[in-house]
């Protein structure tokens, strides 16, 4: 099976998709007043794909490479070269972050919409998926957890839940509202919770994508099966990092 050889370095990876804390200076003032909201630092997610940080393989049996090969050269790259043709259609400035299109998304044409989710979501799934067995949760995202949900298994079950009842395509989230709790919310198609049209509004951490073509060619049918696999390739590391930008 073809491997993506070209990857970049883990830390390599971790720094140019988990940078948070941006300088207000460099954005508009849309950004900015997002900012000042309580727990609304984000991620500065560009425009164009990031290369994955781990060969097709390497997330097997779990998450087959046959899957991740094609959906990643095929669904994902679609999104983002959508996402750049809709941004030049729309006079949309690519330098900028695009979680600055997305909290005001209903401005924008339904092909921005799509492929700015798309691209978006993709990009943070490829982000906290890991190579290897991680022990779970630790430290301050596991006392927020905790907090949040009653227990760590409580949260796992809520977020299966969303997971296995969205109905048709679409995601489930992780994310930090704009309270500072953490809470668990699906969206439909490539949707997410940044978007000023989401029914659960606040900064994702964590998401599993629920499209069919993200586990059928090894799952077929059995979502449930995908959603339990899920937790075995989680890299928690990048999680408790996201969380982190989000609250501080």
């Amino acid at each position: 099976m073809k491997t993506n050889s070209s990857n970049p370095s883990r830390r390599e990876f971790l720094a140019t998709t988990t940078k948070a804390g941006l300088s207000v200076g460099l954005m508009g003032t849309a950004f900015s007043d997002l900012l000042a909201q309580p727990n609304q630092q984000v991620v500065d997610t560009g425009f164009t794909q990031t290369p994955l940080p781990y060969a097709y393989t390497a997330l097997e049996p779990h998450i087959d490479a046959r899957t991740m090969e094609i959906h990643y050269t095929k669904h994902a790259a679609a999104y983002a070269s959508n996402l750049r043709d809709a941004a030049k259609e729309e006079g949309v400035d690519t330098a900028q972050p695009l979680e600055l299109v997305l909290t005001s998304i209903s401005k924008y044409s339904a092909k921005m919409r799509n492929n700015g989710g798309g691209h978006y979501n993709h990009e943070l799934f490829w982000s906290i998926l890991g190579t290897a067995s991680e022990p779970g949760p630790e430290g301050a995202l596991l006392k927020s957890l905790k907090t949040s949900f009653g227990s760590y298994e409580a949260f796992v079950s809520q977020f299966e839940t969303a997971a296995k009842t969205r109905f048709g395509s679409g995601w489930a989230w992780l994310l930090v509202d704009t309270t500072g709790k953490l809470v668990v919310s699906s969206t439909p198609n490539q949707d997410n919770p940044l978007m000023d049209i989401a029914e659960v509004k606040g900064t994702p951490i964590l998401g599993l994508d629920v499209w069919e073509h993200a586990y059928y060619l090894h799952y077929q049918n059995r979502r449930p099966d995908y959603v339990a696999a899920f937790w075995k390739v989680v890299n928690w590391k990048v999680v408790a990092d996201r969380f982190a930008a989000a609250t501080t």
